[in-house]
């Protein structure tokens, strides 16, 4: 038996129509008169031997079998319109759309992101910075950095690189009336932290140091984001808390040094996450790619 696939153009005016409960909002929607939206609809009810609306004294309401059919329709347009999309964008090979964090922004990549337009002038890098997970199906963005346990469903995530977690000061702090030269010391300075799920990095190498945590609650300075603390380590401020991702050039730098040699590992990490449908496009390959080889680039200097 041959599937039946009613007019596109009845479904088109009655999931406006449903979605809007007007026909003249629908009308306005689709760019035709009122008259041509109830024709539509009516020949569509015709078509499926049902009545999907009631035409009320005071406006529109979907009958037991409109209910029942709407939700159905309207995600069938919806998959429809982000297919055409999705299509129409990664025709778009010159223009790559990368969502991160802040910090690691401005921090890591932005400092390395001269080396991948060298090798592809042709690619248009545009950079969005956000705390919120990416919806793929809005917004345009093409790939995207994240921070965790790399669980994510419905995208490809691929592991970049892990955090070392260990405290840095300007060198200044090495010395004056209370130098830092052993854990113990810090209870003399300010300790910087950053608020969030980083916020008990303090508290955990401070332990694995053999120092109580209440160093932790002492002096302090709380900073929503891991390169404003950073920062206010590299103007003398205190001992910030660091993450090597965010350090590591200041300490190639010298703008920070890391006054002790105890470093942990942390169990999340980065990775670069991508929709399955544009995992494999020519701009994306070619970004993970330098990426990955930017991390191990790192690893090895």
């Amino acid at each position: 038996m041959a599937s039946r696939i009613p007019s596109l153009n009845g479904l088109k005016a009655f999931e406006s129509a449903a979605r809007h409960m007007s026909f003249t909002q629908a009308a306005a929607e689709l760019n035709v008169t009122q008259t041509a939206i109830s024709h539509q609809i009516r020949r569509l009810e015709e078509e499926l031997g049902v009545r999907l609306f009631l035409r009320l004294k005071d406006g529109l309401a979907l009958t037991r079998e409109g209910q029942a059919y709407f939700p159905g329709v309207r995600s069938a347009f919806h998959e429809l319109r982000y297919c055409t999309e999705t299509l129409l964008e990664s025709r778009n090979n010159s223009v790559l759309t990368i969502s991160t964090l802040v910090s690691f922004a401005s921090k890591w990549l932005l400092p390395r992101l001269a080396s991948f337009q060298q090798a592809f002038p042709h690619i248009d890098v545009r950079v969005t910075a956000s705390t919120e997970r990416v919806d793929f199906r809005k917004g345009g963005v093409d790939a995207a950095i994240r921070y965790g346990v790399g669980d994510w469903k419905g995208v490809r995530a691929d592991w970049l690189m892990a955090d070392e977690i260990f405290p840095v000061c300007s060198p200044r702090l090495l010395q004056g009336p209370a130098p830092l030269q052993d854990p113990g010391d810090l209870a003399q300075h300010t300790l910087l932290q950053v608020s969030g799920v980083t916020s008990g990095d303090w508290a955990s190498w401070l332990s694995a140091a053999g120092q109580p945590k209440r160093l932790a609650e002492g002096s302090r300075l709380t900073f929503d984001l891991a390169m404003m603390a950073v920062q206010a380590a590299v103007d003398g401020l205190g001992v910030c808390i660091g993450r090597s991702t965010y350090v590591e050039d200041d300490l190639k730098a010298g703008r920070l040094v890391a006054p002790f040699d105890l470093r942990l590992k942390d169990g999340l990490g980065f990775y670069f996450v991508t929709p399955h449908e544009l995992a494999d496009a020519p701009k994306v390959q070619a970004f993970r790619t330098w990426l990955m080889d930017s991390v191990s680039f790192g690893a090895e200097t």
